[in-house]
């Protein structure tokens, strides 16, 4: 790429990641190939939609070959829904927010003290029944705040309250916990490569844990937070007294507060923690494709300071960079300046905004813009 220009022999790659609301992953790929190509006839474009394990991991599992599986699980109000993972050889690529994600919900609703993981347990089991010997557990997008103990329950966990009855769904009615008792947990976890994909780094409770930080895009109150927080507190200090100290520690590591504390469950399951995006582009098959790319476009819905720490583009950019490889970004919309794109390995970013400054005519829009953009790359660029 010299001067902004790539050689003849150019070979795109494409590996974006969703824009929220308006555009899957996949989309953005048709989009963008498509404009490229009436600019440039002909030209070679390999696309590779990516994910950082929050919503969309799944569907981009299933762009790069994996089969997809559905199967009927408890949602976050309890009601049964259809949720997928992903499967190939062996490897699960499952996304909790297929079963307790906040898009499950009726539009307006939230219920940030009730609101269940069970179906993501239901979700992991169905991938272990389906021969999985590896699961990948993409997390994020949740409408959950119960620190994993849904899903913990549905894969054979006991939590009881002091009558000696099951306690209630959500992380509110965890403050009423009185005992609990994993030895009925599905024996096949402890033979699984299981990992926790995940863009977030809290812990479980405090002022960076999942109640605070997370609690109020959930819908929750500050009263919400402050009852979900002691109530996750009570939970760790609840299994600490059936586990050992190991509750206690896996309450305060790096991931147990992802998608409103599913992390802590996952890593008391015994889940390693990875980044989100970093793993993803080793499941996806990103290495081979970048080898053969001459550019990379990546891109997601708004390019801002959130990007920087763990999104897909971040990722992806990091990944081209190493390989001496230019990336050039899309977006809905632009927040960060050229200074911090190209300390990120982002040479320019193309924000829809410079089209349609309104969002109410862009987001609506987006695929058309999309390809009027990816035109003016193809001009700039190749």
């Amino acid at each position: 790429m010299t001067d902004g220009a790539v050689t003849e022999t150019a070979r795109v790659l494409i590996a974006a990641d969703k824009f929220k609301g308006s555009l899957t992953a996949v989309q953005v790929a048709e989009r963008v190939t498509a404009g490229l190509r009436k600019a440039v006839p002909g030209l070679e474009v390999e696309t590779l939609p990516v994910a950082d394990g929050g919503d969309g991991t799944v569907a981009a599992a299933v762009a790069a070959g994996f089969e997809r599986r559905e199967v009927r699980v408890t949602g976050p109000l309890g009601e049964q829904v259809t949720a997928a993972f992903a499967l190939r050889d062996g490897t699960a690529v499952v996304e909790m927010a297929e079963a307790s994600g906040l898009q499950l919900l009726p539009a307006g609703v939230f219920a940030p003290l009730t609101a269940t993981t069970y179906g993501s347990g239901e979700l992991l089991k169905a991938a272990l029944d389906a021969g999985a010997r590896s699961i990948v557990f993409g997390v994020g997008g949740s409408a959950t705040t119960d620190g994993g103990a849904g899903m913990l329950a549905a894969l054979g966990a006991e939590f009881l309250d002091a009558n000696g009855e099951p306690v209630g769904p959500g992380g509110g009615a965890l403050a009423g916990l009185a005992s609990a008792d994993l030895s009925g947990i599905d024996p096949r976890f402890a033979e699984v490569d299981f990992v926790l994909a995940s863009d977030v780094d809290n812990p479980l409770t405090g002022p960076k844990g999942a109640p605070a930080v997370y609690g109020p895009q959930k819908g929750a109150t500050p009263e919400d937070v402050a009852t979900l927080d002691a109530a996750l507190a009570h939970f760790a200090v609840v299994l600490e007294k059936s586990i050992g100290e190991k509750a206690g520690r896996l309450a305060a590591a790096p991931g147990a507060g992802g998608a409103g504390g599913i992390g802590y469950g996952a890593l008391l399951l015994g889940a390693s923690f990875r980044p989100g995006i970093e793993l993803m582009l080793e499941v996806l098959g990103f290495a081979p494709a970048l080898e053969r790319a001459t550019l990379v476009i990546t891109g997601e819905g708004s390019l801002d300071e959130q990007t920087l720490h763990g999104k897909a583009p971040a990722g992806v950019a990091a990944a081209a960079r190493a390989a001496g490889k230019p990336v050039v970004a899309v977006c809905g919309r632009l927040l960060l300046g050229q200074e911090a794109l190209e300390a990120a390995g982002i040479r320019k970013a193309y924000p829809l905004t410079d089209l349609e400054p309104d969002p109410a005519k862009s987001i609506p829009n987006a695929g058309p813009l999309l390809e009027r953009v990816a035109e003016n790359i193809a001009a700039e660029v190749l």
